[in-house]
């Protein structure tokens, strides 16, 4: 009877430890390999995030990618959902996760349509380059290899930290995003996101004035669905457009517009169709890309059901984001 009972608990520990395996194989969300996912409070109060992959030994510099989460997610949720951390484990860079606290906003949601956090050196954009300054001072990082993207009001706040800090930051992705000052009340917010914010080229100029000495054409890259009903699909389209002016400005003048020089069509297998735009600069290279997404709602395209706002059936938008800042050195 003991033997049985002894065999039964090998028995039960071994399926335990198998299924324990294949779920880190279909789930990767909720494995970190060998790197560390640690918490962080920046020198300004600021908790955060950061996943620091096996292959960092102190010495060789490694990129950096900041993850800005949308309404009502926390760091944990949007690295379950992104997937970012196990790319970051493959592809050797570290990845920083800002929280907005719920005492800054009730529902979690960095306050982009502010004024005083539209401007360098102010509010949450201060904030936010504090923590990448701190993760710099303390690890091993490519300063020429720093990025930034967010979803929904994260998208938005890349797009304002790519304009107030692009000597910061190599290049911006914006998931479900707003242009930059695509308002400046709660009222203009809502009006935004249901119809789009100003003239995009207007908002590219502001953008432009808003780099100051610091003005370079920032490579953006925008991923969107065509039936998100919480962030019109027209601001996907504002977003390039103001891109394209601020690029356009900060490169001189007369080479970048938000004209495509070509598209192609993708379908994940099982899943949705895609359309990729893409926008050159003056020397022929690749500066901004557009992913829509066919049919998909207000989510990270291509994310883990394990997160929240994610659409397992769209384009793996974080690898594709990834393959696009590794190609955009600063």
């Amino acid at each position: 009877m003991k033997t049985s009972r002894r065999i039964l608990g090998v028995l039960t520990v071994t399926v335990l430890m198998l299924l324990n395996i294949f779920w880190g194989i279909v789930n990767p969300s909720q494995v970190h390999a060998a790197g560390q996912f640690v918490n962080k409070v920046s020198t300004d109060g600021r908790a955060y995030k950061l996943y620091i992959p096996s292959r960092h030994d102190g010495q060789t510099p490694l990129p950096l990618v900041v993850m800005l989460h949308g309404c009502t997610q926390n760091p944990d949720d949007f690295a379950a959902g992104t997937g970012m951390n196990i790319l970051a484990e493959q592809q050797g860079f570290l990845v920083a996760y800002p929280e907005q606290p719920i005492f800054a906003n009730m529902n979690k949601c960095w306050n982009w349509f502010f004024p005083i956090n539209q401007s360098r050196g102010m509010g949450e954009p201060a904030s936010i380059a504090q923590v990448v300054n701190q993760i710099k001072k303390e690890y091993s990082v490519d300063h020429n290899r720093v990025y930034i993207s967010g979803l929904s009001a994260g998208g938005a706040m890349s797009v304002i930290m790519g304009a107030t800090y692009p000597d910061l930051f190599a290049a911006v992705g914006v998931g479900a995003g707003l242009e930059y000052k695509a308002a400046v009340t709660v009222a203009g917010a809502y009006a935004a996101m249901y119809s789009g914010g100003p003239n995009p080229e207007q908002q590219g100029e502001l953008a432009y004035r808003a780099m100051g000495t610091a003005a370079r054409p920032v490579p953006t890259i925008v991923f969107h669905g065509t039936a998100d009903s919480t962030v019109h699909p027209v601001n996907a389209d504002q977003v390039i457009t103001q891109w394209a002016k601020t690029n356009d400005l900060a490169s001189g003048g007369g080479t970048i517009d938000d004209i495509p020089e070509g598209s192609e069509q993708g379908k994940v297998p099982g899943g949705r169709d895609y359309t990729r735009f893409f926008y050159k600069d003056g020397s022929g290279n690749i500066l901004m890309e557009k992913y829509m997404i066919k049919g998909m709602g207000h989510a990270w395209s291509g994310g883990n059901s394990a997160g929240s706002y994610t659409d397992p059936k769209g384009p793996n938008a974080s690898r594709i984001l990834w393959k696009f800042f590794a190609a955009h050195p600063k």
